[in-house]
């Protein structure tokens, strides 16, 4: 079939692949711009696809909640560096995949790849943001709670850190501000577990084991260990479970007993770039690596 100049240009400026490459993969899918565009990045010669291999561990995480606020979601959504997720168009790109959230029970990040706004997927239009931007960047992962009676999101440092809260009790202006501190306590404190309650028999039997060997390591009587775990475990408690936890804004008194009536179901709290390698190199570094390969 004839593929006019037109169509080739427009698949290149989404995929910034060469002409002739864009001109091959309109011809083997039969003109279909999406299917050419998939057909470029499956032959790793879209430069969107180039960049994939590399390490996209900055950026931001979103947050939204539903107009009833009865819905909240988080979303990690990752670059290369700093200064891209100052873009616009990535906070754009990042407040509608937070949008998508709340309005669609996705299970997989998958899922919200596939998902086709005016016949497009997400994972096109993102691919499209990589190469106009230059830079690689990633959907990592996303949060979504649900409630019969209100959630709360919080993000500090400007979206280094997103929590999402799950609450029940009576909808009011006190426990709404209840609930944005304890969202802030989450950023702050990071808690393991919700309650004590919570933590498994295997977890528990691990830290006693562990606290036990410090314990006769450090030459303590046998017969006053059991005693001393006793006050270790309330210790890890107070440390790794938020209803244990000292409040932040008043380490008198425990998160549980901060929030009274109202009940935290659960809470989702995402750090940016947690478990991801960091690039390290500098500037100089980098440009001195491309030009010897």
């Amino acid at each position: 079939m004839s593929i006019s100049a037109k169509l080739v240009m427009e698949l290149r400026a989404k995929t910034d692949a060469g002409m002739m490459d864009c001109k091959k993969a309109l011809i083997e899918t039969n003109g279909d711009l999406e299917a050419a565009t998939d057909y470029l990045r499956e032959k790793g010669m879209s430069k969107a696809a180039k960049k994939a291999s590399r390490i996209a561990a900055e950026g931001l995480v979103f947050n939204a909640i539903s107009n009833d606020e009865k819905i909240a979601a988080l979303v990690e959504f990752n670059s290369e560096t700093d200064f891209v997720a100052k873009n616009d168009e990535f906070k754009s790109f990042g407040n509608l995949l937070t949008k998508l959230v709340i309005e669609n029970d996705f299970k997989t990040v998958e899922e919200l790849k596939a998902f086709e706004i005016d016949g497009s997927k997400i994972e096109t239009k993102l691919s499209e943001l990589i190469a106009k931007i230059g830079e690689h960047m990633n959907i990592r992962r996303f949060g979504r709670v649900i409630s019969d009676s209100f959630v709360t999101t919080y993000l500090h440092m400007g979206g280094k850190i997103g929590v999402a809260l799950q609450l029940e009790g009576d909808v009011t202006d006190e426990n709404k501000t209840k609930a944005k501190d304890i969202a802030m306590h989450v950023a702050a404190m990071s808690p393991d577990f919700l309650d004590k309650f919570e933590v498994t028999q295997d977890i528990l039997d691990k830290e006693r084991a562990i606290l036990k060997a410090q314990l006769i390591e450090q030459g303590k009587p046998e017969k006053i260990i059991d005693n001393i775990l006793i006050g270790k475990m309330n210790k890890f408690f107070e440390e790794n479970c938020l209803f244990q936890q000292k409040f932040v804004k008043d380490d008198k008194i425990t998160v549980g007993s901060y929030a009274g009536s109202m009940k935290v179901v659960s809470f989702v709290r995402f750090k940016l770039g947690e478990g991801l390698e960091k690039r390290n190199e500098d500037f100089a570094a980098e440009v001195e690596a491309q030009m010897k390969g």
